[in-house]
């Protein structure tokens, strides 16, 4: 599959509603710091798979998607302790979770396939 342009591609749109609604669920907490992590690097996923695509190469791009995958994992990571301070609920860690391992999951079938592609 060839995309002309990053906004095309489903991994970069559900980045981009895990940045908002991370946003979104923060919005009124006091903790500046945990919010500031949280949320960096929620916009790191999206950002790094929308800077990786402009590269234009698959090496580069493979590099972005890796750091966008780990940016999954730290947010995840961030939920576990954003659960267990009572930042959030039950329901909206499961939410969040589901949503950023899917985001990994696709982030990994793309990395294979650029990577078979090389």
């Amino acid at each position: 599959m060839k995309f002309e342009r990053f906004e095309d591609m489903i991994v970069w749109r559900k980045a981009r509603i895990l940045v908002k609604d991370v946003y979104l669920a923060f919005l009124n907490s006091r903790d500046y710091g945990f919010n500031d992590q949280i949320q960096r690097s929620a916009i790191s996923v999206m950002n790094n798979i929308a800077e990786g695509f402009e590269k234009k190469t698959n090496t580069d791009f493979v590099k972005y998607l890796y750091i966008a995958k780990g940016s999954c994992g730290e947010i995840r990571s961030m939920l576990y302790a954003a659960l267990d301070l009572q930042k959030i609920d039950k329901s909206t860690f499961e939410d969040f979770y589901m949503l950023c391992f899917e985001i990994s999951k696709m982030l990994s079938g793309l990395i294979k396939t650029l990577e078979k592609n090389k």
